[in-house]
């Protein structure tokens, strides 16, 4: 595979989105670690996105040094899993790697709690890729994938012209324009990564 092979910030700007952000990722010695780490696990559809992926992106994007992930979200679809599979799932992860907080959640029982949790009773999700375009913002609904042969897979089913694009849009999937306006403002995102534009609608 050819992401590998990109160090160039000139090159590697020419690639296609989903070809820079596979660059982008191996770049990350930790984030290429926690996605070997979920791989490991042995589920079948799953990915690492959001914060851990977006921000290792911005971060390029601004010229920062590459920051390892604080958090960790890993999404997997699984109908016929256990109600308690996702702690099961944390606990191995933060066995293997205790330096990150991991969230694990199984997209296919998000229906079960959704509604108790933000007042909005919600369908059942049909994929992770359906789940994963239900994220408050576009640029955030973003994830990896790490195969057996060690190939990365994008899943991103808006799209990666947000991410970047630079810009945090709200996605009124799920979220509230209050939920997305509180979320950005209260993670500072601005003055992280101040080239970001916030489209309010």
């Amino acid at each position: 595979m050819t992401e590998n092979l990109m160090t160039d910030a000139d090159a590697l700007a020419a690639l296609p989105c989903a070809a820079q952000l596979c660059a982008i990722a191996r770049a990350s010695p930790p984030l290429m670690q926690a996605l070997a780490a979920a791989r490991d696990l042995g589920l079948a559809s799953w990915c690492i996105g959001a914060g851990a992926v977006r921000n290792r992106v911005w971060d390029h994007l601004h010229g920062h040094a590459p920051s390892a992930p604080t958090d960790v979200d890993l999404v997997f679809f699984d109908p016929d899993a256990p109600p308690d599979q996702d702690h099961a799932l944390r606990a191995q992860l933060l066995a293997r790697h205790p330096e990150w907080d991991w969230d694990v959640t199984n997209q296919a029982h998000v229906h079960l709690w959704y509604g108790q949790t933000f007042g909005t009773a919600v369908p059942p999700l049909r994929s992770l890729a359906e789940g994963v375009g239900t994220w408050p913002e576009y640029a955030t609904c973003v994830g990896l994938t790490l195969t057996a042969d060690h190939a990365l897979a994008v899943v991103a089913p808006h799209g990666l012209d947000d991410l970047f694009g630079l810009r945090v849009r709200h996605n009124p999937a799920r979220a509230t324009v209050e939920q997305f306006m509180a979320r950005h403002t209260g993670k500072r995102w601005l003055e992280q990564w101040p080239r970001l534009s916030v489209v309010r609608a």
